[in-house]
């Protein structure tokens, strides 16, 4: 059964970006970690000449909790790559000390005096797509309630836990980047965790991509009908109405400290978009379902809420 972490980039692509990430907030309460292995411009070699286009990247951030957060990005040539072949099951994706595969992930980066490694292993219930327009690209979800275990070093600060955290594994692909989404996913524990997740981009023709999905009490409810109330890439507030069978009011507060905007490299090479994102943003989700009262759902740090474009 595919497990939607397939390899689906060839080697030979010019012009294709394809990236798996984990989102894990620390069940310490110290914060959060946020990784991604990218594959960029295979074809090309990257985005030659540009010290951030290298073809093959491992990104770790951290978000820590009433601070802000820290980047480090590191690139690797193509021949370093081992990949598993495409549309293959199990998955597997290996650079240098790096590695992630279906349940577990490694990391080792040394950048700019700092030393940080990771040693991950994870496990859910769920998983979903969201998007899935073939060649143009896809945005799927492998782990969507994921319990992580193990590891995490930042110099001399140690993370470790059995469990360590919660959050999301995902994996999303495409031709070139959206030039406006926006993107949440958020947590919520207890002893039935539930999740939600939420997508919106522009398409062609003046036509706008909408979908959501809350995993609850062992049920996936989807929404297509989206209705903003608010949208603040400055300040990183959304709030809005998804209607389905059921009806979600929905807000996600990532106002503070812990924004982090970065630059990621566009796929034509032509320059350079900022992404805004807090992965220790506030959610709270309430659910309206037929014949039934309603049942909110709330985190202060568990969700995560990224943004482009106006």
């Amino acid at each position: 059964m595919p497990t939607l972490n397939e390899v689906f980039t060839h080697l030979s692509m010019r012009r294709r970006y394809e990236v798996w990430f984990l989102r894990l907030g620390l069940a310490d309460g110290r914060g959060a970690w946020w990784f991604r292995y990218l594959l960029t411009n295979p074809g090309r070699a990257g985005c030659p000449g540009n010290e951030r286009g290298l073809p093959v990247q491992v990104w770790a951030t951290y978000f820590p909790s009433g601070g802000a957060p820290r980047s480090w990005i590191q690139g690797f040539a193509l021949d370093s790559l081992a990949l598993s072949a495409r549309g293959a099951s199990p998955f597997s994706l290996r650079v240098a000390e790096n590695f992630i595969d279906e349940t577990s992930c490694r990391g080792s980066l040394r950048l700019d005096g700092h030393e940080i490694e990771w040693n991950l292993r994870y496990q859910s219930n769920f998983r979903v797509t969201l998007s899935n327009k073939g060649w143009i690209g896809f945005s799927r979800t492998p782990h969507s309630d994921a319990v992580f275990s193990g590891e995490i070093r930042l110099d001399n600060q140690v993370f470790r836990g059995g469990p360590l955290g919660t959050g999301l594994q995902g994996h999303n692909c495409g031709f070139r980047h959206r030039h406006r989404w926006t993107w949440t996913h958020a947590y919520f524990a207890g002893s039935s965790p539930s999740t939600f997740e939420a997508l919106t981009y522009e398409m062609p023709f003046g036509l706008s991509f909408r979908k959501a999905v809350l995993w609850h009490e062992g049920r996936a409810y989807g929404f297509r009908k989206l209705e903003e109330e608010q949208r603040d890439r400055k300040q990183l507030v959304w709030r809005f109405r998804a209607r389905g069978e059921s009806e979600l009011h929905v807000e996600v507060d990532g106002r503070g400290p812990s924004i982090h905007r970065l630059p990621y490299v566009k796929t034509d090479c032509s320059g350079t978009f900022e992404v805004a994102n807090n992965s220790l943003a506030r959610a709270q989700v309430t659910l309206h379902r037929p014949g039934a009262g309603p049942v909110t759902l709330s985190t202060e740090t568990g969700a995560v809420l990224e943004m482009v474009g106006d």
